[in-house]
């Protein structure tokens, strides 16, 4: 079954792209989200609805879960779930950048089986299916089998780099860079162009659930802050933040968090 939805995960990706695009970022009508929740844009929503039409008339059999789309708890009684963020990283499509990617993967039961992260400005399509590794572009992509930390850049937001979030309240001596799209933070890291990412946030199943396959085929693991797996689909679509990277990286991360 992960090979049977990956084919249409990459198209329904690159269409994504080509609607996306024809929207000029800086200049795509925007509103604000209640409760601080982030810009929107007209390209969002019409990504949004592009994929639900193409995905849901592929598998009608699938759930729904998407950033732009009104939840509701019909998809906690399907075996196999569509997690969808339609443009991660917003406010850097309305900046005019180029880091925003499409995120789209399945879970069953819980578990991500294929996934897809595309960034359509920089020509990056990230892909994986479980128990087949994961490719950027189509060639085979690796995790980084650092374990020294000293030797190692993490792509983390300035707020984690608080003393008050690590033991003995200082921070391990690692590099530390950022990317605003956490599902490119992700592939980027299943790239092995860095050695782990972290968010100490609660984080939203759609910027996640695909990026978290493409670590997990491409040699690494993504688990929440405490080191527990990461289960997808809940009632509450929120994860206890995010460790990823080489499994060396993340166990080291882990284990000096507070």
């Amino acid at each position: 079954m992960p090979a049977h939805d990956l084919p249409l995960l990459i198209d329904a990706a690159r269409m994504a792209g080509r609607v996306a695009t024809s929207f000029t970022g800086p200049t795509a009508q925007r509103w604000d989200k209640a409760d601080g929740a982030g810009p929107v844009t007209e390209a969002d929503l019409a990504v949004n609805a592009q994929l639900l039409s193409t995905l849901r008339l592929a598998r009608p059999d699938y759930g729904w879960l998407s950033e732009e789309t009104e939840d509701n708890t019909d998809r906690l009684s399907q075996d196999r779930v569509f997690i969808v963020d339609p443009i991660d990283g917003t406010r850097s499509f309305v900046e005019g950048s180029n880091t925003w990617a499409h995120s789209i993967a399945v879970a069953e039961h819980g578990v991500i089986t294929a996934a897809v992260v595309y960034l359509p400005l920089r020509n990056k399509l990230y892909a994986a299916a479980k128990g087949q590794g994961a490719t950027c572009n189509g060639l085979p992509i690796a995790a980084s089998a650092q374990t020294a930390l000293g030797q190692s850049t993490v792509l983390v937001a300035k707020p984690a780099l608080l003393g008050e979030h690590w033991k003995t309240n200082n921070r391990p001596d690692f590099k530390h860079s950022f990317r605003p799209s956490l599902a490119y933070r992700l592939a980027l890291v299943g790239e092995g162009r860095f050695e782990a990412m972290i968010t100490l946030r609660q984080s939203w199943e759609w910027d996640i659930a695909a990026g978290a396959l493409i670590i997990g085929e491409a040699g690494g693991v993504a688990l929440d802050r405490t080191g527990a797996a990461l289960q997808f689909n809940n009632a509450d679509p929120r994860l206890n933040g995010v460790v990823a990277g080489g499994t060396p990286a993340c166990a080291a991360l882990i284990d000096a968090l507070a």
